[in-house]
């Protein structure tokens, strides 16, 4: 009789186990693929210079980037699932047409010229394993293509999951470089083991608005509301969809802490200085070896196809919501035409760029960084306003806290947008 209800006891457990976990696979995806996307091309190359211009002190600021993710993509994802709105759709309802063209306008160039760094950062890093580049180029672009025009939500979901796997050779390329694991996790807790001179400061504080700059960016608020509001996110997940948003979050500088560490352990103590995330992978080579050289680069050009395929998406699907046109991957072409026209428009515009252009990459990145700049503030006052209304979020209205958090958080994410910009302009 103790063995039958034993038994018993044990299925329920399970039986309750397994509908937990389906309620969290329900709403899992959406913010994680958001804030790992974060590490595009532009991020990984971002970080891999923090680490050889700064060492490890720079890891002192990923735990307070990670609040500032989490808080902020935690506001866009319950907005979009309270009121079943997009976030460009409540902006263009609340503040009119004028503010919605002015918006996508900045959004629309800006994600181009970080799709023109995707594919650059692929087209450099693809010779490493012995790709021509143009034709690395345009099957990376022919295979987002298809996914996004063939595929449906689902589809597109679970092969941005599996991408994120990929961020796993970050992992291997730092243990293979061999650093000082108890000088990076206590840099964590307070920056240290470098000489502060006025120069270190300078950069210190400059590359570090910088990196904060690329974590939080204005593609990435559009999109996790977007993506989340396409999955059909039900009022009564939005708990679970939070927790998935500071796990997100949390996954996020969990890999860019291993980026840092591969480039402080090899390239700082050497004191080689870069210029972008391809070289990283090339001169970490000589001091961690051939391997970890390989995995940093295939870490790039995933992150590259990751951004491509993202960047591309949270475009349409603002220019749709902004406008009042269908967009959605579960739709048919026929039925969200502008949405697909719009996606595959900008992957040609970029290809074409990075194939046929001989304009610098570094003016391309400056004028990107530079509308971002003027993008992101307006973005989180849009975004506080809405999700501060309590007619429109009832008892999830934004509580002080949340609200006050998110206004200084707001006023420094501006401040890392404008340094961002500051280091850019200082290396011309």
């Amino acid at each position: 009789m103790e063995n039958k209800f034993f038994t018993g006891h044990n299925r329920s457990f399970l039986s309750s186990l397994w509908k937990r976990l389906l309620l969290i696979l329900a709403v899992f995806g959406p913010a994680t693929i958001t804030a790992m996307a974060d590490n595009d091309a532009g991020g990984v190359a971002t970080y891999s210079i923090a680490g050889a211009k700064l060492g490890y002190p720079i890891l002192f600021l990923l735990p307070i980037i990670t609040v500032l993710l989490a808080i902020t993509q935690e506001m866009g994802m319950r907005l979009t699932i309270i009121t079943r709105r997009g976030l460009a759709d409540l902006i263009r309802e609340r503040y009119g047409v004028r503010a919605s063209v002015f918006m996508f306008g900045t959004l629309f160039f800006a994600n181009l010229g970080t799709l023109v760094t995707e594919l650059s950062a692929v087209k450099t890093t693809s010779g490493m394993f012995g790709i021509p580049p143009i034709p690395a180029v345009i099957v990376v672009v022919i295979i987002a293509f298809v996914l996004i025009t063939r595929g449906n939500y689902k589809m597109t979901q679970s092969i941005m999951l599996v991408a994120c796997v990929f961020f796993l050779v970050y992992i291997f390329s730092a243990v293979k470089a061999k650093p000082d694991w108890n000088l990076a996790l206590s840099n964590m807790l307070y920056p240290h083991g470098v000489e502060f001179t006025s120069s270190y400061l300078k950069d210190y504080l400059i590359i570090g608005m910088g990196v904060l700059g690329t974590t939080i960016t204005p593609w990435g608020q559009f999109f996790v509301s977007s993506f989340a509001y396409d999955k059909k996110i039900e009022q009564g997940q939005v708990r679970l969809s939070q927790l998935e948003t500071y796990w997100g979050a949390f996954l996020t500088d969990f890999f860019s802490f291993f980026m840092i560490v591969a480039t402080a352990a090899t390239l700082y103590v050497n004191h080689i200085v870069l210029d972008s995330g391809e070289r990283a992978a090339l001169a970490i080579a000589p001091f961690a070896g051939k391997i970890a050289s390989q995995l940093f680069a295939l870490g790039i050009l995933n992150a590259g196809f990751m951004g491509l395929v993202v960047v591309s998406l949270s475009t349409a699907y603002a220019f749709a919501e902004f406008f009042g046109l269908s967009g959605s991957l579960d739709d048919s072409f026929k039925e969200s035409k502008t949405f697909y026209i719009l996606y595959i428009a900008q992957l040609l515009i970029a290809t074409l760029f990075v194939i046929l252009s001989n304009v610098s990459l570094f003016q391309v990145a400056l004028v990107t960084q530079i509308i971002n700049a003027i993008a992101l503030p307006l973005v989180f006052y849009f975004l506080i306003n809405l999700t501060s209304d309590g007619g429109l979020m009832g008892k999830f209205v934004n509580n002080s806290f949340q609200r006050n958090f998110a206004t200084v958080s707001s006023v420094v994410i501006g401040m890392a947008s404008i340094f961002t910009v500051a280091a850019v302009l200082l290396r011309l």
